[in-house]
């Protein structure tokens, strides 16, 4: 994937992964009720959830992650050493953390980025911000 994807719509990105405890399942179930409440008005904003986690994160899972949410998200994910690029071009933080259990976590930039039509990054969505704030934020990059 490269940024001609996100060029002639609006677009929000969210970088996460489906192991996420909180702040990923949070942030999609926030996601999903802004684009219902834009409704018509969001129709051409587009949105993707990209894998912080490729490993565990494949196509089929991340499909299946995204659908339970809506269907106007669409997941993102591939090679491990792509979507380190990826991450890097877009100066998110990823960082792989052991847990007790002999498995991990990873902790995550928790933002979603907003970009114009022209693929630049006009805004962020912090986590847990004021939904009448993201709402004035989403309204403002589609007017656009």
């Amino acid at each position: 994937m490269t940024e001609s994807a996100f060029k002639g719509h609006p677009t929000a990105l969210f970088f996460g992964f489906t192991h996420c405890p909180e702040v990923c399942p949070t942030t999609l179930f926030e996601m999903a009720g802004w684009l219902k409440t834009l409704g018509d008005e969001g129709k051409d904003l587009r949105v993707f959830f990209i894998s912080v986690d490729p490993e565990r994160d494949t196509p089929d899972v991340m499909k299946g992650y995204t659908s339970a949410f809506t269907d106007r998200i669409t997941g993102i994910t591939g090679k491990p050493d792509e979507v380190e690029k990826f991450l890097k071009a877009w100066k998110i933080y990823a960082k792989k953390v052991p847990t007790e259990n002999g498995d991990y976590t990873m902790d995550h930039t928790a933002s979603v980025m907003l970009l114009d039509r022209d693929a630049r990054l006009k805004s962020t969505i912090d986590y847990k911000e004021s939904p009448d704030v993201a709402m004035k934020k989403l309204r403002l990059l589609i007017a656009g």
